[in-house]
């Protein structure tokens, strides 16, 4: 079958790493930026979990980084959005050393350019919580930039976030496709595939990076590699 579109998710499916030890050391890093205003790590790290449930809860009514900040500075106070500079030049200088939280994957380049043979739209669909920045330097990690894709997700420009199946709703939207013609490609059982099942997306699941919450849905799946022989032999 050849899709309209092919869509990718990236932290674990394109970009290898272990989700928990990336986001610990992230958060780690990114707190010691901010240390020196007198919040505790505590703190923080609550105030942050906090602002991605609101971004996960998101009903569409406003963009995800909207919703992360007005959740985020009503825990840490208002007085952190006098910092927000410094957050921002964090992740302009310093995120890309996250790097070390990940695994290579030279074969996503190979991955990709399968998707844009087979497919009249390639999309990057990793889960919108993150900055703009911040996607664009871990899709770096693997060798990849903005315009291999027709669109590239992140939380200033959705207003849904996985595994809310409205978030692949808001993606056909958007690009002006059906669910019905499309693949998602990822390695999170609840995530990336029953939700984008729940709205009639094709699936893929990716193992070498597997988190599963419950039993294994019922889908292609298969290594990365194994997946790479899916996408070139696609009729």
């Amino acid at each position: 079958m050849k899709y309209k579109a092919i869509l990718f998710d990236l932290d674990g499916t394109l970009l290898p790493m272990d989700y928990d030890a990336y986001t610990k050391g992230y958060f780690g890093m990114l707190y010691r930026r901010i240390a020196e205003f007198g919040y505790t790590k505590e703190q923080f790290i609550g105030g942050m979990w906090k602002g991605v449930e609101s971004m996960v809860r998101n009903d569409g009514s406003k963009i995800n980084a909207d919703r992360f900040w007005e959740t985020f500075s009503g825990i840490m106070g208002k007085e952190i959005l006098e910092h927000k500079t410094t957050i921002d030049e964090f992740y302009e200088t310093e995120f890309e050393k996250t790097v070390i939280y990940t695994t290579p994957n030279p074969d996503a380049i190979t991955a990709v350019e399968y998707a844009r043979k087979n497919s009249d739209l390639v999309i990057l669909a990793t889960n919108p919580i993150f900055p703009e920045i911040a996607t664009r330097i871990r899709m770096g990690f693997v060798g990849l930039k903005p315009d291999d894709f027709a669109l590239v997700t992140h939380y200033e420009n959705s207003c849904t976030c996985k595994p809310n199946p409205a978030y692949y709703t808001e993606i056909c939207e958007k690009m002006g496709i059906e669910p019905r013609d499309c693949l998602m490609i990822g390695n999170n059982t609840e995530e990336d595939i029953r939700a984008a099942s729940a709205v009639g997306m094709d699936t893929y699941l990716i193992t070498d990076c597997l988190i599963c919450e419950g039993e294994m849905p019922e889908c292609k799946s298969g290594s990365f590699n194994e997946m790479l022989e899916f996408l070139r032999n696609i009729q």
